[in-house]
């Protein structure tokens, strides 16, 4: 008894630190990454010119603002956005005219020829353009007359420079690949005026480097702004720490299980995504449509949520983790459906947008898992476990319901805002500290439930299912 007394303290001094560990490499980690630069916002007295750059092409789009438009196009702007689409759609070739005399893209001192790709609506305030705010969009791409893009660019923009008194035009650069930027509205290259209309554009050198940096964090940024995505993990972690002993949940005999278990799961998952978001981003794989996709991904969720109350798979999480894995690598894919870039490239940004994924959900498990075992063995646990499953089966559910028919049921911007950055980091590191002390108080009070025999977990292996574990064989349990 003395020897297992010793033993019992050796793993609890163990699982204390391993906790305390694995809580401050996700602070560290997760302060890191959510840093995040603040996103501008178009001043509605201002004239855009965004460019995407290719390995050998260039295209962009221009935005001018309504205001402009009324005051020196004689346009009427006003009405819904069908409205304005029909009177933008009905001036076309005045629109498109008037942004190709006042752009000049070129290298050299040869400008290239423009060609315009129809009109678009940007409204400051979605939703209503009650106030007069918003910019029509001029896509655009360019001929070149060489067979790469230049470093080096010659631009001139001018909308409404000579018109109005005073007025700032800005270009800038919002997709460009191998130099890391990718949908960037913050990094104005050019400021425009009308003494100084004109000016170059020194892209930089290229680097596959900087590509799979930039590539990582937006990996990153997909997991962390993408609830359905993080749900699933979430709801794949949550009987990570128990075990089914005769159809019922009992926590787990130790940390290190747990946490085999759980990385089994990511792994499966991990493999799975891995599989589908290259070979769709290759190319060797059509997507199936975006509806379908993520239908099937919402679904995902109820179904392993659902399984968390009736486990008829037994430990089966990994096969779930696999299946559903594959469908959310064809959502990942979806970041680099329209890559217009070589293959190198390609390759490179496949392999950083993965890397980025891990990262983000190793960090959702480091910062979660500790809290789901520190409770794992209070009175709250298994409430807790059966709520939150409902819930997300309930909200995922509601997903499905949006997708199929094509409704918004407003769930996104409720979740969006549970899980906003930095909010969900401090609430669940906040979370993790009282779940610490819940637990001292009940281990003291000798009200912590019993953990399952080590030497018996062969009867509940992660292939076992609901039948194994209803026989009257049931693994043993341990008083803490």
């Amino acid at each position: 008894m003395a020897r297992l007394g010793r033993w019992e303290l050796a793993l609890d001094s163990a699982m204390r630190t391993s906790i305390r560990t694995l809580l401050l490499v996700a602070l560290a980690v997760l302060v890191v990454l959510g840093q995040s630069s603040p996103a501008s916002a178009h001043r509605n007295d201002e004239s855009y010119l965004y460019l995407d750059v290719g390995d050998s092409n260039l295209s962009g789009r221009v935005e001018m603002p309504y205001r402009d438009m009324r005051s020196e196009l004689g346009l009427q702007i006003a009405g819904s956005a069908d409205d304005l689409l029909a009177e933008f759609e009905a001036n076309l070739d005045t629109l498109q005219a008037y942004a190709d005399e006042n752009i000049s893209l070129g290298a050299g001192g040869v400008a290239w020829r423009l060609d315009f790709e129809g009109v678009e609506l940007l409204f400051e305030d979605q939703g209503s353009n009650s106030n007069g705010l918003g910019y029509a969009v001029l896509p655009f791409t360019v001929e070149l007359s060489e067979p790469i893009v230049p470093q080096v660019l010659e631009v001139t923009f001018t909308p409404f420079l000579e018109e109005i008194p005073d007025r700032n035009n800005i270009t800038l650069v919002s997709n460009d690949w191998k130099r890391g930027v990718f949908e960037e509205e913050t990094n104005e290259l050019l400021i425009h005026t009308a003494d100084s209309p004109s000016g170059t554009i020194d892209l930089g050198n290229a680097s596959q480097w900087t590509n799979f940096r930039a590539s990582i964090d937006l990996g990153v940024d997909h997991i962390r702004t993408g609830p359905d995505h993080v749900f699933f993990i979430l709801v794949l972690l949550l009987p990570a720490v128990l075990v089914l002993v005769a159809a019922r949940w009992r926590p787990s005999p130790s940390f290190g299980y747990s946490l085999l278990r759980i990385v089994f799961v990511a792994t499966m998952f991990t493999i799975a995504h891995s599989i589908t978001f290259t070979l769709a981003g290759l190319d060797y794989l059509p997507l199936p449509p975006s509806k379908l996709t993520e239908t099937v991904i919402a679904l995902s969720i109820v179904l392993a949520a659902l399984h968390n109350l009736r486990p008829i798979f037994g430990h089966k999480e990994w096969l779930f983790a696999f299946v559903f894995g594959l469908f959310h690598g064809m959502g990942f894919a979806g970041l680099v459906e329209d890559l217009d870039i070589n293959r190198t490239t390609q390759l490179v940004s496949l392999l950083g947008r993965n890397v980025g994924i891990e990262i983000a959900q190793l960090i959702i498990i480091l910062l979660t898992f500790p809290l789901l075992f520190l409770l794992r063995r209070t009175r709250v646990y298994i409430p807790a476990f059966t709520v939150v499953s409902v819930g997300l089966a309930a909200v995922s559910g509601l997903w499905v319901i949006e997708r199929v028919f094509e409704v918004n049921l407003h769930i996104n911007g409720l979740v969006d805002r549970a899980i906003e950055w930095p909010r969900a980091l401090w609430g669940m590191l906040a979370l993790t500290a009282i779940a610490a002390v819940y637990q001292e108080i009940e281990r003291r009070a000798g009200r912590l439930l019993p953990v399952v025999a080590h030497d018996s977990l062969r009867g509940v292996s992660p292939s076992s299912d609901w039948e194994d574990q209803e026989s009257e064989d049931a693994p043993p349990v341990l008083q803490g």
